[in-house]
């Protein structure tokens, strides 16, 4: 009964759903006989299978059923047997798991010998590999009475077993093999984070030069935006003229002459009222115009994403020591001056000179760019304020290099920084650039001015006369003297030392006789600080025209100084820079050097100093970090490369200028 039972079931019986009734296999086979037979029946008389046509015809028949047609029709409508509809998910799935076959032919073969298993074991802490190991000796009681009875055997023979032996040198074996698989995997991951490395050192070169391409598109639109702007004061003028003109046309015959004003009322006492002379002499307030602009749009920021004391441009400015050198903004206007008895303005975007500016007697020893102001102090004891605004400069109408066979200007190449090539002759400047920037002549001091700063209106020398003097710059004249050797006198008088007696520095040294007598000086509204040969830092209030305070400790002429809100800055030729605090008076820092300091500046991260050497001193304020940046930094010990010593150097927002003694300039990242 149940052997029946189970061969009915197993043939499809009805206990079974999933497989197909007996009958239904029975009548499908004779079917199946019935076809075949049909289909390899003998041929009629004309060659063909009767039966075969025959059994096409029944299948029309079929096809005809109504019950067939339908299942057709609704098998048609909705195919999900044969048409698998995919969901979004695995839509976005495949989409980001699938790699071209580019991608996948560039995938570098793997030559380790580990396996990825390999790396995961060894990844596994000794610790838990000696827990499991001791986990799996003692996992049952009777191992552990075994384990026992070993070990107290081993302790009665003597020396251990040579299974134990084999087994603990198995086990040195396989954690030096896991050492040496960590090895590899160190290595690898060390050569992948070179790689990403050298790829995104390769990425940032690229952004870079797209910055540089950026910014150098910004100044052209700068400068197409100053010739609209010219164009149209052009046209505005036009247009007056062209009223002016209408206003003073002739009258008609019969009409009675009168003369009117700008305004077009009619004048008193007729055309006899100012002769036409005086009009042709009276200057148009729009004769001159505007060629630079007076501000800039938008500051260049390319320097900022360079390497620290990475160069950015090398110029022969000129063919003497630099005396002085100072700039606006990165990649602005850059004015130095030299021994060469020559002040050169320079347009720092284009590497080249826009022009000069002469009218001292002798050689500039100070100077201040502000803006589009510049004020020049010379040994002539003259000092001389100029308007840059006014300069005939166009960056784009007039090339650097003249070609030899044409004799035309050749556009300069621009490589995306604005590098000048190295060993460009200096171009000759434009003879009338500068004829109209010169304002007026400062002139009070009867040795050689040797240090100035202004602010605002007010600007303040000192000179080797031995004194400062304080100007108003909107009256052009003196407004204040001020004595340095009485304000010495009369410190040393009421503090009855011999602190503020000239030439008498610690330790009996007698200052530098070729040193300035006053080396710098930089004032702020009423504020004063100055710096002299005597190694004295006095600060001044000009309001009374008396020294508020005395800073000692340099042993050496002051050569340099600065201030902002909080610390005053100095550099002297004892070879030292001193860092001291305003609101107490004594030294933060200090720190010294070979040679003795001849220039210095600082801006809101890093002190520069140029210290007798061909190499610019940097000391960064946030790490206290001291490092060099310059040509000489490539010098192998014992080898010069010809760089010359530094003589004066500017920073601002990371952008160093120095000046050399054989007249060259350099410009830094720092």
């Amino acid at each position: 009964m149940s052997s029946s039972h189970n061969g009915r079931a197993s043939m499809g019986g009805p206990d079974d759903d999933s497989m197909l009734p007996t009958r239904h296999i029975e009548a499908f086979s004779r079917k199946v006989t019935a076809t075949a037979g049909h289909l390899i029946g003998p041929l009629d008389n004309s060659g063909i299978h009767q039966h075969y046509q025959n059994a096409l015809g029944e299948l029309h028949r079929e096809l005809r059923r109504p019950m067939v047609q339908r299942s057709i029709l609704n098998f048609a409508q909705r195919p999900r047997e044969l048409v698998r509809t995919l969901s979004t998910n695995e839509i976005q799935h495949r989409t980001l798991t699938y790699l071209p076959d580019e991608l996948l032919a560039h995938v570098p073969e793997s030559n380790s010998a580990y396996s990825l298993f390999d790396g995961f074991k060894a990844t596994i802490p000794e610790e838990i590999i000696k827990a499991k190991r001791k986990h799996g000796r003692h996992n049952s009681r009777g191992r552990k009475l075994l384990a026992e009875n070993e070990k107290s055997s081993e302790a009665e023979d003597g020396p251990p077993r040579l299974v134990d032996l084999k087994n603990e040198k198995m086990s040195l074996n396989h954690r030096l093999e896991m050492m040496g698989v960590r090895k590899n995997m160190c290595s690898s991951e060390i050569r992948e984070i070179d790689a990403k490395i050298s790829n995104l050192n390769t990425m940032r070169r690229i952004v870079l030069d797209r910055l540089a391409n950026l910014e150098q598109e910004e100044i052209d639109l700068e400068q197409e935006m100053l010739g609209v702007d010219n164009k149209l004061e052009d046209l505005e003028e036009e247009l007056e003229d062209a009223a002016a003109l209408a206003r003073k046309s002739p009258p008609q015959p019969g009409t009675p002459t009168t003369t009117t004003d700008d305004d077009g009322v009619p004048a008193a006492g007729g055309a006899d009222f100012m002769s036409e002379s005086i009009y042709e002499k009276i200057p148009s307030p729009k004769t001159r115009r505007r060629i630079r602009p007076s501000r800039k749009f938008s500051m260049p920021i390319l320097h900022e994403h360079m390497e620290p004391g990475t160069r950015i441009k090398e110029l022969q400015a000129h063919n003497d020591m630099i005396t002085a050198v100072d700039f606006d903004y990165p990649f602005g206007t850059m004015v130095t001056a030299a021994l060469d008895d020559t002040v050169r303005v320079w347009d720092l975007n284009a590497g080249r000179c826009m022009g000069m500016l002469e009218g001292h007697l002798s050689s500039v020893r100070c100077l201040q760019v502000e803006d589009e102001i510049v004020a020049t102090g010379s040994m002539d004891a003259s000092i001389r304020l100029w308007d840059l605004s006014r300069a005939q400069y166009a960056p784009k109408d007039v090339g650097n290099r003249i070609n030899k066979e044409t004799g035309e200007p050749e556009e300069d190449e621009d490589d995306g920084l604005g590098f000048q090539n190295e060993g460009d002759e200096l171009p000759p400047p434009p003879t009338t650039s500068m004829q109209d920037c010169p304002l007026f002549s400062l002139e009070a001091h009867v040795a050689e001015v040797t240090a100035l700063h202004f602010r605002g209106n007010t600007l303040v020398s000192g000179s080797s006369d031995k004194t400062l003097r304080q100007w108003d710059l909107e009256k052009g004249r003196c407004v204040q003297t001020l004595d340095v050797l009485w304000a010495a006198a009369q410190a040393s008088a009421t503090h009855g030392s011999q602190d503020g007696q000239w030439n008498k520095v610690s330790g009996g040294r007698v200052p530098d006789a070729s040193a300035d007598f006053v080396g710098a000086l930089q004032c702020f509204d009423a504020a004063l600080a100055c710096g002299t040969a005597d190694g004295m830092v006095r600060l001044w209030d000009l309001r009374s025209g008396q020294v508020h305070r005395s800073l000692v400790g340099h042993t050496g002429p002051i050569t340099c100084l600065q201030f902002d809100d909080v610390h005053l800055v100095t550099g002297s030729l004892d070879r030292s820079i001193r860092i001291w605090d305003l609101r107490t008076g004594s030294i933060h820092d200090a720190f010294a050097y070979d040679n003795p300091i001849t220039s210095m500046m600082f801006d809101t991260r890093r002190i520069v100093a140029a210290a007798g050497e061909n190499i610019t001193k940097i000391y960064d304020k946030t790490d206290g970090r001291h490092w060099n940046c310059g040509a000489g930094v490539s010098e192998d010990e014992g080898v010069s490369n010809g760089a010359s010593v530094v003589e004066r150097v500017r920073i601002k927002d990371g952008y160093l200028v120095e000046g050399r003694r054989d007249g060259v300039v350099g410009i830094w990242s720092c």
